[in-house]
């Protein structure tokens, strides 16, 4: 069996050149069982498209859909890693409607 081994981090050249998934949350293998209490919200026209929200999301609920950033509900747990590492502040965690 193979070890995993360290190699250095190169970072991408451009937007154009970062994974994106073919299909959102396909990783994933239940929906979120209700007891979010905050939803991530995107206000599209502060976001550049930095996609970190994108890396960084936990439970890869962040998807790219006709150009811009969209949240699959479904699975996300509402835990606000993107919304505190969008450097532009284009993601705003809001409470939960019943």
């Amino acid at each position: 069996m193979k070890r995993p081994t360290i190699s250095a981090f190169i970072a991408p050249d451009s937007n154009a050149t970062m994974p994106m998934p073919i299909v959102r949350s396909g990783q994933l293998v239940g929906i979120n069982a209700g007891w979010r209490t905050k939803r991530p919200v995107v206000d599209h026209e502060q976001c550049v498209m930095c996609l970190q929200c994108y890396l960084l999301c936990p439970d890869g609920a962040i998807y790219k859909q006709n150009e811009q950033i969209a949240v699959d509900y479904d699975f996300c747990k509402g835990c606000g890693v993107c919304a505190n590492e969008c450097p532009k502040k284009a993601i705003e965690m809001k409470q939960e409607e019943n």
